[in-house]
C-alpha cells in the first residue's frame, strides 16, 4: 500500500515536470536530478526542502491563530531594525577600542549615537507600543544586550533610569532580556521562519543616503561643541 501511494506520488512528480520543463528551458540552463526506474520508464525524483511543522489550527483556535499572526506582523515589521543595530553597534564596539583619549571616545559616542537617531529616530516614532515591544525583545536577541544598556553605555546610567520610567509609562521595560524557551519561544519560532527563508522581510541598508546627510548637520555641530575640526575627529 506504502509502495503504491510511492509510486503515485512518483508519477505525478513526473507529470509535474513534463510540464514544466518546456517552459522552463525557454532562457534556463539544464540541471541534472535523480530518477527511478519503474516498469520500465524513467521517473524524475525530486527532493522537497525540508519544511518545520509546529502544529496546526484547530477551528476552536481562531483567536490564538489571529494573536500569532499579530505577532508575526510586528516581528516581520521591527526585525530589520534588529539586525541592523546589532551591525551597527558590533561597528561601533570595533571602532571604539582603538580610540585611546577618553574625550575622543565621547565625542565617537556622541557620534554614534547620533547616526542612530538619524536612521531609525523617525520610523520607530511610527512603531505601535506592540511592535516597540517586539523591538526591546530582539535588540536584545541580536546584540546580547538589552534596550537599557544600550541606552546607558551610549547616555550614561541617569539618562538610562530617565527613559526607563518613560518606557514604564507606556508599559514597556527596556531592561526586558530575550527569553527564547520561556515568554518569547513564539517570537523565536518566527526569527527562525524568517533566519531560514520562509518568511521574507523588507530589505533595509544599515545606512541611507538621507539619513547620512543628517548625519553629516549634527556631526557638524558635535564638532564644534567640542572644538575638534571635521579632519581631526575619531574615525
Amino acid at each position: 500500500m506504502a509502495w503504491t501511494m510511492y509510486k503515485k506520488v512518483l508519477i505525478a512528480l513526473g507529470f509535474i515536470t513534463c510540464w514544466v520543463a518546456p517552459l522552463a528551458h525557454v532562457g534556463a540552463q539544464a540541471y541534472v536530478v535523480h530518477a527511478v526506474v519503474e516498469s520500465g520508464d524513467t521517473i524524475p525524483l525530486i527532493y522537497l526542502g525540508e519544511a518545520e511543522v509546529q502544529g496546526r489550527w484547530k477551528p476552536r483556535d481562531r483567536r490564538e491563530a489571529e494573536r500569532y499572526d499579530k505577532l508575526m506582523r510586528n516581528v516581520l515589521k521591527v526585525y530589520p531594525y534588529a539586525r541592523i543595530t546589532a551591525q551597527l553597534l558590533a561597528e561601533y564596539d570595533a571602532e571604539l577600542k582603538t580610540i585611546a583619549a577618553k574625550d575622543d571616545q565621547e565625542l565617537y559616542v556622541k557620534v554614534a549615537e547620533a547616526e542612530l537617531r538619524a536612521e531609525f529616530e523617525a520610523e520607530v516614532k511610527d512603531l505601535t507600543v506592540s511592535q516597540g515591544k517586539v523591538l526591546v525583545k530582539l535588540i536584545d536577541r541580536e546584540t546580547g544586550r538589552t534596550s537599557f544598556e544600550l541606552v546607558k553605555q551610549l547616555r550614561g546610567a541617569f539618562v538610562a533610569f530617565m527613559w526607563q520610567g518613560l518606557a514604564r509609562i507606556f508599559d514597556q521595560d527596556l531592561r526586558s532580556q530575550y527569553e527564547p524557551e520561556g515568554a518569547d519561544a513564539t517570537i523565536e519560532l518566527i526569527v527562525q521562519r524568517i533566519e531560514r527563508g520562509e518568511l521574507a522581510v523588507a530589505d533595509r541598508s544599515a545606512r541611507t543616503a538621507k539619513a547620512q546627510a543628517k548625519l553629516e548637520r549634527r556631526k557638524a555641530r558635535l564638532y564644534r561643541k567640542y572644538g575638534v575640526a571635521p579632519d581631526q575627529a575619531p574615525n
